[in-house]
């Protein structure tokens, strides 16, 4: 049975050199395998819940009365005209989502809700009045049948409209926004579809008739309050408007275009003063120009060149330029008169004299223009000291009465302020006013709801397929849950990944209590063996199952434990086996029984020592009636050949354990000195023992015999013992651990193991051992 070649190492770790029947398979095939294997074991389970979940979504659907919904949908927008929201005394927002979110909040309103039960009397109707509960009704009362404390009574109120009549029909409504856009859409459930339509459009038109209320509402508010503010604003306008003129008076404050009388005179002594000033100026640099000529000519030296670069205003003059032609004549003519005749001619001498009194005139006439230029000159600089007087004067009066002017220019400045408010509001009342006159609802009814065809729900089809489907998850969710808490030994795969432990063989379940065949009569019907003969007894069918029914799967599998012993490479020699298990009940006295029974069958001398001092379960169903065992033996007080007992067909021989040997210090009776050597002598006389030892937990029997056993079978039952005790059992016995040659796993369903092990499903077959006339019972 699956000899694996691996080395043992830490238990609960895996070694490179484990080898499992499925270990290359992996991908999809290994994932359909584990699928096939859980369904093969769950599906009695997921059909269970499958069938249940649908039984109860058919009564679901029949109890459930049908649902309708009447869908309406509406349109919110800015509609109002442009000169419209310009004259508009209240703002208009853009729509976003905020504003969205409001208007559905405000269609679920209370107030709606009221406004439409009174509009079509829905306080009589059995959907609202409690007499025909709705599904979530239902499932609150169902939550108060299950709560153990009272709900407190409900206070009497004076409101013809209950709240429980308002909380229904809020219950039934549903309202939102369909996708990003500014369309909302509105839902009623009913149990009418007629009625479903009806509610629908009602709570569409109520909800654009109280907008348009509100609205209205609004407008005559701000329209009220504008025209008591506009005449509080008309009065504090005229108020500071005569504030104005009083205080103008009382300061003799005059003013022309808006200037004041000191303003303006101060102005214009500015601007005469600038005129003067340049008139000065002007004075001054002819003089300067003139005396600058005087200064640098004489009447002998006269340059007319020097005229020339003077400036414009000599030469201007018409004696100077009349004078300065003659001279440039003459000067011609002497230049003339000079190559033709000579410099000392009479003519040219002449000319000369004539030349020089010419420039005598000329500096005569500049000598009076000079004096001209300096008379205009102190003229001019007198007229601009008396105006500078005049503007010095001028400003010394303003500066007495610029505190006044600043005082009236905030009174004009709050004046102006009052009127330009008192203006603005004026423009805006009469936009309301034109308003008021122009009315535009924000939302409009874009879809009205028509009587639906079908119901809502619930939806028969969706129910269904929940309910199946529901049903088939749940089993499977289950079935998962109790697959991940079936922490027990059910395949060799696990025993060798959990222990790093070979499985030496799987031991299918049998019965003694129900016996059947030839074998059960023969063994029934034999005559009992006289006590002194110490003749094991054939009460039990499994121990003698190997004589009686040897073509049988369970001897077959005995047959796995022997050959596992025999071919052990642990040691050279193995015959001193250990038959134990974790736990009790585990059927390790069972397999020891029939282990030596079938060595004894194959002519080799087998001898069986019950070990288990404490609970002598072996030597209790073969030797009831023994007197003295192995504690008695190792004593010295009997005889080993006066002490066992023999099976007379397979001649086995059993050294049993005696009740009245039952001691608290059995493991130091174990390990005793005369214990080892009782073994020696048995190795010399048998070819196999056979021992039936203690299991691990929760005593520490077995590990005082590891000197004594040459190698150890662990016993493990189908099914029933936990992974972790089995290790927690082999970790506390270290030396029991390594001197274990495999494990057995006992009391095996074949039946189940195709539902554990998929990939091994044709191994559990019956046909193959069918083929070989091996029976699968006894």
């Amino acid at each position: 049975m699956l000899q694996s070649n691996f080395h043992k190492g830490p238990l609960g770790s895996l070694d490179d050199g484990i080898s499992h029947d499925h270990g290359e398979e992996g991908g999809i095939g290994e994932l359909v395998n584990l699928a096939l294997g859980f369904v093969r074991r769950r599906y009695r389970l997921i059909l269970l819940a499958t069938a249940l979940a649908s039984s109860a979504s058919v009564i679901y659907l029949r109890v459930t009365p049908p649902t309708y919904t009447g869908q309406a949908q509406i349109l919110f927008t800015n509609s109002r005209a442009q000169f419209v929201q310009q004259q508009s005394m209240l703002a208009e927002p853009p729509i976003d989502v905020a504003q969205i979110e409001s208007r559905i909040q405000i269609l679920k309103s209370k107030a709606i809700a009221l406004s439409v039960i009174n509009q079509l009397g829905l306080g009589g109707d059995p959907d609202f009045n409690g007499s025909r509960p709705s599904p979530s009704e239902l499932l609150h009362r169902i939550q108060a049948w299950l709560i153990a404390f009272p709900s407190e009574p409900e206070l009497e109120s004076d409101d013809p409209t209950p709240d429980r009549t308002i909380a229904a029909f809020q219950d039934r409504l549903s309202v939102n926004r369909i996708g990003y856009s500014n369309v909302i859409e509105i839902n009623f459930n009913s149990s009418s579809p007629t009625r479903a339509a009806e509610i629908a459009n009602a709570v569409a038109k109520a909800y654009i008739a109280d907008q348009m209320n509100e609205k209205l509402e609004a407008n005559q508010s701000a329209t009220s309050w504008l025209q008591t503010r506009l005449r509080e604003l008309n009065q504090q306008a005229e108020a500071a408007e005569r504030a104005v003129d009083r205080f103008k008076a009382q300061n003799n404050i005059f003013s022309s275009g808006g200037v004041t009388i000191g303003e303006q005179r101060v102005t214009e002594l500015n601007a005469r003063l600038v005129a003067a000033r340049a008139q000065t100026s002007d004075a001054a640099a002819r003089l300067h120009q003139l005396e600058s000529i005087l200064s640098a000519n004489s009447a002998d030296s006269l340059s007319i060149g020097t005229l020339d670069a003077s400036g414009s205003d000599a030469l201007n003059n018409p004696i100077i330029t009349s004078l300065r032609q003659k001279y440039l004549d003459f000067a011609r003519k002497e230049s003339e008169f000079a190559w033709r005749y000579g410099k000392d001619h009479q003519a040219v001498i002449s000319l000369r004299v004539q030349m020089q009194q010419i420039r005598t005139s000329i500096l005569d006439e500049v000598t009076r223009l000079a004096e001209t230029s300096k008379s205009d000159f102190e003229v001019a600089k007198q007229r601009q000291q008396a105006i500078e007087k005049q503007l010095a004067d001028a400003i010394s009066m303003s500066r007495t009465t610029n505190s006044a002017e600043l005082t009236m220019q905030e009174l004009q400045g709050k004046a102006k302020g009052y009127r330009s408010l008192y203006e603005s509001f004026l423009q805006r009342y009469m936009g309301s006013i034109q308003q008021e006159s122009f009315p535009i609802p924000e939302a409009r009814l874009i879809s009205p709801a028509s009587p639906p065809q079908g119901k809502s729900k619930p939806k028969s089809s969706l129910i269904l397929a929940l309910g199946l489907f529901g049903g088939a998850a749940l089993g499977m969710a289950i079935g998962l849950l109790r697959d991940a808490m079936d922490r027990v030994f059910r395949t060799t795969s696990q025993i060798e990944a959990e222990l790093r432990l070979r499985c030496l063989s799987l031991v299918p379940r049998v019965s003694a209590t129900r016996p059947r065949g030839r074998l059960v009569s023969k063994l029934l019907h034999q005559p009992r063996p006289a006590p002194q003969q110490r003749t094991m007894s054939a009460g039990s069918t499994i121990y003698q199952a190997v004589v009686g029914m040897p073509l049988s799967r369970f001897v077959e599998s005995i047959y796995s434990i022997k050959l596992a012993i025999d071919l052990s490479p642990t040691k050279t020699s193995n015959k001193v086996v250990g038959i134990t298990s974790s736990l009790p009940n585990e059927g390790k006295s069972t397999i020891a029984a029939t282990l030596a029974h079938l060595i004894g069958l194959g002519g080799k001398k087998v001898i069986i020592v019950d070990c288990d001092l404490r609970n002598p379960s072996l030597s209790t169903n073969v030797a009831p009636n023994a007197s003295a065992g192995i504690v008695e033996v190792a004593a010295g007080l009997r005889s080993l050949e006066d002490t066992v007992w023999t099976d007379p067909k397979t001649n086995v021989v059993l050294l049993p354990t005696t009740r009245a040997a039952q001691s608290i210090h059995s493991s130091d009776i174990l390990s005793s000195e005369q214990t080892r050597k009782l073994f020696d002598k048995l190795r010399a006389t048998f070819d196999y023992i056979i021992v039936d030892l203690p299991p691990l937990s929760p005593i520490v029997d077995v590990r005082a015999t590891t000197p004594l056993i040459d190698c150890f079978v662990l016993v493990v039952e189908w099914g029933q013992t936990k992974i972790d005790v089995v290790q927690h059992a082999l970790h506390t016995a270290p030396d029991v651990y390594d001197s274990t040659i495999g494990v057995v796993l006992n009391k095996t369903n074949i039946k189940s193991m195709r539902k554990y092990d998929n990939y091994l499903s044709d191994y559990y077959s019956n046909k193959h051992y069918d083929r070989y006339r091996l029976a699968d019972h006894l």
